[in-house]
């Protein structure tokens, strides 16, 4: 896609013009940036653990080293939320 090139209509535009504002980038450039963006905060902990444990595991380290490693990344990560009926969501607010 070239920056002249429409930006996508999945994210909001008042974002997009306020990204490629702020950096000074194009704006087809900044849609792409809160595409990546967006993407990195929807991983799943099961996507998220499967893919740092083939990363650290690719570079040679044990299971030993890897699984401490990957709970401490956990805990300074944001996960996308699961989808919840509205049962589950009940339940939330009422116990």
């Amino acid at each position: 896609m070239t920056d002249n090139e429409k930006t996508d209509d999945r994210f909001p535009p008042d974002l997009v013009r306020h990204v490629a504002a702020s950096t000074g980038l194009p704006e087809a450039t900044a849609a792409r940036v809160v595409a990546d963006i967006t993407a990195y905060f929807a991983e799943s902990v099961e996507d998220f653990v499967r893919r740092r444990h083939a990363e650290m595991h690719a570079v040679h380290w044990k299971n030993d080293e890897i699984w401490p490693r990957i709970a401490a990344e956990m805990g300074t990560r944001r996960f996308g939320a699961r989808k919840l009926s509205e049962r589950q969501l009940r339940r939330i607010v009422y116990g």
